[in-house]
């Protein structure tokens, strides 16, 4: 059957359209910089939001109309899978991402589980052979179920982390199988409410621990596919373990997994954490661990993990500029982690959500490949930084100097002068770029 039947095919209708279900700037076949539109974005559908999320909040029932939604059990995972191929299909994305438990029930123990799971991954598989979407990551669900209250690979109980690896070890045949490019692992309750009953240091290294083990698991199996940690600081513990990216690649270099991995950078995650999405981008990218991005956006005005799908167009610009001056994403790619609000509850509403997205990051792209190639941010910060190019400044950068030599230098200066770091001018001209490509 149909799950969709008002929609067709989206298609590219260029910026004068009025067709509401149709791309205004993302072109799948337009080349950017020697790369096709598609090839460089690499989107993909978030199956929780898209086809689990209910549209139900801490103060109101779930409203979502989902023609699927009449079937229960491994019946409703079954028409989630047939309603997710034809939303692809008909959005023509390239990618998509899932949790174990949004593809498939649990079961009332584990086997039941893995034959719940085999059933819909063999379903998946065969779909799969004649769709052009492929599965960018999966990852287990270690947070929902009550086994999970004190954490997973950090829980207090042992029980809990066999469990979890169980689960993992399970999520890492599928990405095999299906030919995930990636697996994320996403900290849920990996961290703690507060210090007087967590004993960090055994927390920690059991997390280390666990990590160890799914690399040697991969390993074994031959899995091939990135490895990827999704930092966030809080939501749904006080004070998770990969806080943000700094925390985290402190925490990798640490146990001595640097090698293995690489981040997924969520926007709204960067900014729970008191941090612009770009700056995550590139904190991760000049250590070069900028593997793929979840993209979505906050609401100021809250302080909580919205997941609204990203149609901020400095942000979106600011974002590609980073992931162009990475050379791309590699095997990573633009996962959609937003869902509709809830008052968008119609099915015809995930589409405009997610070509409004896809619209966003083509402008964004657009513009930052024409800030790159001007060298409208990098001149400036060369000539911002230029005393290091020369003179004492020189010889900092290149070792040859201690603080005998520096004080030496110093005590023949007269009054030090600073240049003016020009921030509003910047902010100015990537205005004019943005509305120069918006006026096309």
């Amino acid at each position: 059957m149909a799950y969709f039947e008002n929609v067709n095919e989206i298609k590219y209708e260029g910026p004068k359209s009025s067709n509401p279900l149709a791309f205004k700037y993302y072109n799948p076949d337009e080349v950017v910089g020697g790369n096709r539109m598609e090839d460089i974005f690499r989107f993909s559908v978030a199956y929780w939001h898209t086809f689990t999320m209910d549209g139900s909040d801490p103060f109101g029932h779930g409203n979502m109309i989902r023609p699927w939604d009449k079937y229960t059990g491994m019946d409703l995972a079954k028409a989630r899978v047939e309603a997710a191929f034809e939303f692809f299909e008909k959005l023509n994305i390239p990618y998509f991402c899932f949790h174990d438990v949004d593809i498939a029930p649990e079961g009332s123990n584990l086997r039941e589980t893995y034959k719940n799971l085999d059933e819909i991954v063999a379903m998946i598989k065969e779909y799969m052979k004649t769709s052009k979407t492929k599965l960018l990551w999966n990852t287990a669900n270690l947070f929902s179920h009550p086994r999970y209250v004190h954490g997973a690979a950090t829980a207090v109980n042992a029980d809990v982390f066999a469990y979890a690896a169980a689960k993992v070890k399970k999520g890492l045949e599928i990405a095999k199988e299906l030919g995930a490019e990636n697996y994320v692992f996403w900290g849920g309750r990996e961290g703690y409410e507060t210090l007087l009953n967590t004993d960090m240091k055994l927390e920690l290294d059991n997390l280390g621990r666990f990590l160890h083990l799914a690399v040697d698991y991969a390993k074994e199996i031959g899995f091939s596919g990135q490895f990827l940690i999704e930092p966030k600081p809080k939501e749904p513990t006080k004070h998770q373990y990969d806080f943000d990216v700094a925390t985290a690649l402190a925490f990798l270099q640490n146990y001595g997994l640097k090698d293995y991995f690489k981040f997924n950078i969520e926007a709204n995650h960067a900014t729970l954490a008191g941090h612009t999405f770009e700056h995550e981008l590139r904190v991760a990218r000049i250590n070069g661990m900028l593997g793929s991005v979840d993209a979505n956006q906050g609401d100021p005005l809250l302080g909580w993990d919205t997941d609204e799908f990203p149609t901020d167009l400095y942000s979106t610009t600011l974002a590609m500029y980073e992931i162009l001056q990475n050379g791309g994403l590699g095997k990573g790619g633009l996962n959609f982690d937003a869902k509709v609000r809830r008052g968008s509850f119609e099915p015809e509403d995930l589409f405009y959500a997610h070509i409004a997205g896809m619209d966003s990051f083509a402008i964004g792209l657009k513009v930052a490949k024409r800030l790159i190639d001007d060298r409208v941010l990098e001149s400036f910060i060369e000539e911002r930084y230029s005393s290091y190019h020369y003179g004492i400044g020189k010889d900092i950068v290149e070792g040859k100097v201690d603080f005998h030599k520096l004080e030496e230098y110093a005590l023949q200066l007269g009054d030090i002068q600073n240049s003016s770091g020009r921030t509003e001018r910047l902010k100015s001209t990537i205005n004019q770029y943005l509305l120069s490509v918006l006026s096309e």
